[in-house]
Order: C-alpha cells, then structure tokens, then sequence
C-alpha cells in the first residue's frame, strides 16, 4: 500500500526526494479525485474563451484553436497548484502533530480521529462552505464574477477556483490524511460526495448528510463504541513488521 511505501521512503531517502515524489503522486491523485468535478467548470471555460475569439475575428485558424487549448490547460494547471501546496501543508502539518504528540501517539489517536471527523462533519454547515460551494456548482455563477482576460485571467481564474474548491473540499483531505494517504476506497467515497455537492443543483444537501454521518462517527470514535484499530490497519501499519521503527517514523517530523 502506498501508506507503506511513503513510510519507508521517509526513512530511507533524502527529505526533499520524498517530497517531490509525494507530490506528484499526491497530485495526481487529486486530479483522479476531481476530475469528475471539475468538468463542467474546464468546458464551459474553453467555449466561453472559443466563443470570445470567434466574435473577434471572423475565422479561428488552427494555431487559434492551438492557443485556446493551452488557455484551458493552463487553468487546469493553476487549479493543481493549490492543491500541490495544500498536499504539503497537511503532510508537513501530519508529521508536526504526530512529533507533538510524541510517545502518547498510540493512546490519544482515537481521540485525533474523532476530532478530524467531528471539524469535517461541522465544517459542512458553516457559511463558508455554503458559499465556497455555490461557486464550484455553478460554473456560470464563478465566471459571471471572476471573469479576467488574457493569460493572466486564466491563471488569477484557475487559483480562484482551486481555492473555492478547497475552501469546499479541504476537511474531507484532512479525514484522508488521519484515514490513510492515498487509500483507494477512502477516495472513491470522498470523490462520490465531491461529485453529488458539485455536480447536483442540491448539492449542499448532500454536503449536510455527509456532514451529520461524520459527526455521529467522531461522537462514537471518542465514545470507543468504535474501534480505531481497523482505522489504522487501513493505513497500512499492519503490514509493517518492526513496530519500533513504525514509531520512530511517526514520531519524526520532516526537516
């Protein structure tokens, strides 16, 4: 599993190695991750910016055609910066916690977990995500109010809504952080719920049921009426053999 595998490699190679590799795969497991979500968002960007150029000159040429493309690429691009830079934060942010915590780590996770459920489950009520959300529904909605020309339009518009989208999407991130980096069925889930907050007009209803069932599952995490122990299997940690060197890899922070 890759939860093993970034272990290892956060033992055995040089920090920054490590954290080129993590992002790439991280990286491109967001843009799996969101790539149903997002679209609707990227096509109606590349008509709007084809139906600009067609208004401006009377036939589009192929190198034309050739510069809107790359105009819509890089949309894309800026939109995977933020979440490039939001997969550091949370794997430096992990790796801090897991060091302040120090020995008491194995006693207090089920506490870590419940707090993580509990923040996403009430994160899904608040304003903010209410209004980050009605941008990501609604491609229409976003360009109306951030429309920008030229390439500069297009990048200031791609970090738009990569942080609209994160100021949506970052709790379920910071679950699958505490859940297990990269764990496949932990993605599709919250891929699911991404897609059905985006893609369906009731979207924030969606948002609030996955916002109650988080709740109820941190109040029973802190209660132990659930175990973490499937929790942390699900990391990967079952498979590694020599515990001692699993807890010095989690109590040791990057530099």
């Amino acid at each position: 599993m890759f939860q093993q595998d970034m272990m290892f490699a956060m033992d055995r190679v040089e920090n920054a190695l490590f954290l080129s590799i993590f992002v790439t795969i991280w990286t491109v497991g967001m843009a799996a991750m969101m790539f149903p979500a997002i679209v609707p968002m990227v096509l109606l960007y590349n008509r709007l910016v084809n139906s600009n150029g067609s208004q401006a000159q009377v036939s589009v040429d192929a190198p034309a055609r050739k510069t809107y493309s790359v105009k819509a690429l890089l949309f894309v691009c800026c939109y995977l910066v933020v979440w490039s830079l939001t997969g550091i934060a949370l794997l430096l942010g992990w790796s801090e916690m897991m060091h302040l915590l120090g020995e008491s780590v194995g006693q207090s996770m089920h506490y870590v977990f419940a707090a993580v459920l509990t923040i996403t489950g009430i994160y899904q009520f608040t304003p903010l995500k209410t209004k980050c959300l009605g941008y990501c529904e609604s491609p229409m909605s976003f360009f109306m109010r951030r429309w920008s020309s030229g390439t500069s339009g297009t990048i200031k518009m791609g970090l738009f809504h990569g942080l609209y989208c994160l100021g949506c999407c970052w709790p379920y991130f910071l679950l699958m952080v505490a859940l297990g980096w990269m764990n496949f069925f932990w993605m599709a889930l919250f891929a699911a719920i991404i897609f059905g907050e985006k893609i369906w007009c009731k979207g924030i209803w969606v948002a609030r049921v996955a916002g109650i069932g988080f709740i109820a599952a941190g109040i029973l995490v802190a209660t132990e009426v659930i175990q973490t122990g499937p929790m942390i299997g699900s990391m990967g940690f079952e498979s590694i053999e020599n515990e001692d060197a699993m807890n010095a890899m989690l109590l040791r922070p990057l530099q």
